[in-house]
Formats: C-alpha cells, structure tokens, sequence
C-alpha cells in the first residue's frame, strides 16, 4: 500500500497545466469552487465534463483523451463509481499524475481506481482536498487540515 506524501501533493500543485474531472454545471457547486481558485491561482485548468459545453467561456472537454495541448495532471472530482473509467482514461491520454479528491466521505477514491494507477505506476494523491494544501486558504480547509493532523491522517512529508 502506498500512502500519498506532501512530495506526491506538491508535485502535483506543482504542474500548472491541469485537468479538473467532473467539474459540475451548477456553478454553486464545489468543484467549481475548486476550479475558480485554481484558475485564480495561475493554474490552466481543463474543465472535462461531457455533459457541458463550456464554462465561462472555457471550452470543457468531454474525455480526457480529447484534451489538447495534453495536461500534466487530473484532479478527478467525480463519483467514486465513475473514477475507475477515468483513470483508465488518464493513462489512455498519457497522464501519469492523479488526484482522487476527497473533502468527505468517500469522494472519488475507489479501490479499483486506486488499484490501477498503482499498477501503472501513477503518481497518486489518494483522497483529499488540494484546498488544504494551498497557501492562505479560508479558515474551514486549515481547520480540516488540522482535524487530520490530530488524527495522523495529514499526509507527511518524506524523511
């Protein structure tokens, strides 16, 4: 079992080109919450959703195998039923590092999912919530980063 490290998040955060998988349409949501703030931050953020044609303005692309310029990263959003199909979309279009949010419950992580991008040797952040890990964040996400802390679930960094 691999457990995911603050190398693994920073490298990821690290990538400026990234695709956001299963940004929704309602713009109240929380991935487009995610996806404001990313692109505020400097990030090119690819909106991949089939069901939406754009947003803002910004094309959204339907599968990841259509993205193009490609993506250096995948920051999967999406129900945990639906994550195994795309990290097999993300190895089919090259992308070899994931991220399978989540903030609370189960979020997009699966064990199929997991399972393959181990297989594949992709770099994985398993669970949480990139909020937790960029600089001034609202208080609610360092106070989530602060309850795993104390639980030892905050991931460490490498020795």
């Amino acid at each position: 079992m691999t457990i995911t490290t603050r190398h693994d998040i920073e490298d990821f955060l690290g990538r400026k080109r990234l695709a956001l998988v299963g940004v929704s349409r309602n713009p109240k949501d929380f991935s487009r919450g995610v996806y404001a703030e990313l692109c505020r931050r400097g990030y090119d953020v690819v909106p991949v959703n089939p069901l939406i044609k754009d947003i803002d303005g910004v094309p959204c692309f339907s599968r990841l195998q259509e993205v193009t310029p490609p993506v250096a990263g995948a920051l999967i959003m999406t129900p945990a039923e639906k994550s195994e199909q795309v990290v097999h979309d993300c190895a089919e279009a090259g992308i070899d590092r994931v991220w399978l949010h989540r903030g609370s419950g189960q979020g997009a992580v699966s064990k199929a999912a997991v399972d393959f991008c181990h297989e594949r040797g992709m770099r994985l952040v398993e669970g949480h919530c990139p909020f937790m890990f960029l600089s001034e964040t609202p208080f609610f996400h360092r106070l989530h980063g602060f309850f795993l802390k104390l639980s030892g679930r905050y991931p460490a960094r490498p020795h």
